[in-house]
């Protein structure tokens, strides 16, 4: 009598094909994943870019303002930030 140690249709044990399924996973899993890591430098020229942006639409706002004549100016405000300006230098 031939006794065959193999289980199923395959010759391959399910129950070890599906260990060796879980170990491939847990090796990929363990293995380091790549990684990007931003600049400080970086950082500071996207927030310098996004105040360009801000500035951008502020003079654009007074643009539209000026031509529409809707523009008002405060002399007093405008004498008080030029001494502010020269006296903080």
């Amino acid at each position: 009598m031939k006794i065959n140690n193999n289980i199923g249709p395959s010759g391959i044990n399910p129950y070890k094909r599906q260990m060796n399924k879980l170990d491939a996973a847990a090796n990929t899993q363990n293995k380091k994943a790549d990684k990007v890591e931003i600049s400080s430098t970086a950082k500071e020229m996207q927030q310098l870019s996004q105040v360009s942006v801000q500035r951008q639409q502020k003079v654009e706002e007074l643009k539209l303002q000026v031509e529409n004549g809707t523009y008002k100016l405060n002399p007093k405000e405008t004498a008080k930030s030029i001494i502010n300006f020269y006296h903080n230098k």
